[in-house]
């Protein structure tokens, strides 16, 4: 399972002009899952992202996970994140796992952070979204659990 984690002041998701989704500080997470992930890799993510710790402490160091400092998580699914762009000019999303499985543990994903105590707000699974941030920072990580086995 792959993310994409941006560090924000804010950030809002939108469906044909309505806002489904928002959060202050905190993150935002595009999220894909791959082709042979399951529930354990979307439940190992969940767990690094609510302790990584790329929030600044009080001597300005990046110290503080979205536990620490109780900030919040828009999370939009985003298979993009599994493009092949070694051949050719057309990006090929083959690794990206099925829509009905990648919805299933974007969901779990979401559920799992929110586990952590992170407040959680999504997009829409599958919809075309306006995404709006302000990287904070700018501070962009790549995370990623490959599936086991």
């Amino acid at each position: 399972m792959r993310a994409l984690i941006q560090r924000v002041s804010r950030a809002e998701v939108r469906v044909a002009g309505e806002r489904v989704g928002a959060t202050g500080p905190g993150v935002l997470a595009l999220v894909c899952a791959m082709q042979g992930d399951s529930g354990a890799e979307a439940d190992k993510l969940a767990a690094r992202l609510a302790r990584l710790r790329i929030f600044h402490d009080e001597a300005g160091r990046m110290n503080r996970s979205l536990i620490d400092t109780g900030g919040g998580a828009l999370v939009v699914s985003q298979f993009t994140l599994a493009a092949d762009t070694s051949r050719g000019n057309r990006p090929g999303f083959s690794a990206a796992a099925p829509p009905e499985e990648g919805q299933r543990l974007y969901l779990r994903f979401a559920e799992a952070l929110a586990g952590h105590g992170v407040p959680v707000e999504t997009g829409r699974f599958g919809a075309d979204m306006a995404v709006e941030l302000i990287n904070d920072g700018p501070v962009t990580i790549w995370l990623e659990i490959p599936p086991a086995g």
